[in-house]
Formats: structure tokens, sequence, C-alpha cells
């Protein structure tokens, strides 16, 4: 699997650090996809699933973990990398894997859009939504999140991320 790349810069006046790290997004890892097939995978990845949901309507990051996001039913539109990002379409079967810090948000989405969310061992997750006051210290907390073990979908995130 080779997954599509983006990166995003820092925007200081929204308070939204985003991440030196690529955000990844695997297109159909799945079909069909489900929640527990999902599930199922991130856990023998060592990624531990923590919710079935949509996605937030209002632009949001975590600063003290990574997120991985696995589309099980439905599509949407996301804007990714803060209100300055940029649109993206995610379906049934991809999976969106988010570094610390990458601000996402639903633009539009179907009545039924439902992913799996779960994060690396040991990392909690927040959810903020950009203080340029805070952006300084969002910034440092988010160089401070560990590179995790293993990508969520056993595909190349290490070779993506180690060395940035």
């Amino acid at each position: 699997m080779s997954p599509e790349t983006q990166r995003f810069d820092g925007d200081q006046a929204s308070g939204t650090p985003n991440s030196a790290l690529p955000l990844l997004i695997y297109r159909q890892v799945m079909a069909p996809a489900s929640a527990e097939a999902f599930e199922a995978l991130f856990a023998r990845h060592g990624w531990v699933p923590e919710w079935r949901y949509g996605l937030y309507p209002f632009d949001h990051f975590h600063s003290t973990a990574h997120e991985v996001l696995g589309v099980f039913r439905g599509q949407a539109v996301a804007r990714l990398g803060g209100p300055q990002g940029e649109r993206f379409t995610l379906a049934a079967g991809d999976v969106l894997i988010l570094p610390a810090g990458v601000a996402h948000a639903c633009v539009s989405a179907d009545d039924d859009f439902c992913m799996v969310g779960a994060y690396p061992p040991g990392q909690r997750w927040t959810v903020e939504r950009g203080d340029p006051a805070q952006f300084g210290a969002a910034c440092a907390r988010v160089a401070a999140v560990p590179l995790p073990p293993a990508d969520p979908v056993g595909g190349g995130l290490l070779a993506h991320w180690q060395g940035v």
C-alpha cells in the first residue's frame, strides 16, 4: 500500500500547530469495510481503538497523540490542516493517519458517515481548537509526541515519519 501524503505548516493566527510529519491517506484499505475489521487491524498493529463516531464539524487537533481514522461507513469531505487547509474526500474503506497537531474538521458528510478512531499505546488525546496565545505551547507538546512503534495498517508510516 502506498499512501497519499500531505504536509501542513503551522498557523499561528489560528493557533494550529500542524506538524512537520506528513499525514497519510490510505485509500480502500478494506472492502467491504466494517468497524470490527478496522478495530482488529489497528489493534493487530499496536494501535488502541477507542471510539466509533463521525468527524467533528469544527477545526480541532490533538497535541498529545497521533490518530488513525478508519472510515467504515459513508463518505465525507474533511478539511485538513486548519481553517486555511485543504479538502479531501474520505470514503468507506479509507484510512487517515494524522500526526499529532494536524487540524481536521468535517465540511460535509453522508448521514451515515462513521469512523473508528485509534491511538498508539500510552498516548492520551485531548481535543484542542487552537488558541493563538497558546501556539508555542501546543507546538512544544506536538514536538514531544514520540513516533508510534508501527503503522496502524502495516504500511510505510515509519518510512515517511522517521528522520523528519
